[in-house]
């Protein structure tokens, strides 16, 4: 058993609230992740690429991706202050589903070490899993 899965197991009962807030930062990683992609694909394909048609509807679902997931955010976000602070979950199961280890923790604790890919990493880095 994983140090993560025996600190959500000795706390199986967590505040509905600080569970959601800990989804809206993972939410906005995602978003942060997504945005990310459109610079470097207008980089590889250089100019020429704002001339195609497909290449402008890729640019634009990266935008929408962006665009939803931090509407989802903000909407948990807000939800969540009309959420009694003593209303808890068990989220073990729900754990139990998330494979990635860094959302695994930041879901369960909190727990993270900025965003998910960080800008110094040097190109051509990777993590063996």
């Amino acid at each position: 058993m994983t140090d993560i899965a025996k600190q959500t197991d000795a706390f199986p009962e967590q505040p509905l609230p600080e569970i959601l807030m800990r989804l809206v930062s993972e939410l906005h990683d995602v978003a942060y992740l997504i945005e990310r992609v459109e610079p470097q694909l207008l980089e590889l394909g250089g100019p020429q690429v704002m001339e195609q048609p497909d290449s402008i509807k890729i640019l634009q679902g990266i935008d929408l991706a962006v665009q939803k997931t931090r509407g989802l955010a903000e909407f948990i976000d807000t939800i969540t202050g009309t959420i009694p602070e003593d209303w808890t979950v068990d989220m073990s199961t729900a754990l139990s589903l998330v494979k990635l280890a860094d959302m695994h923790r930041a879901l369960s604790t909190g727990i993270r070490h900025g965003h998910s890919q960080p800008l110094n990493k040097a190109a051509g880095d990777f993590d063996f899993f």
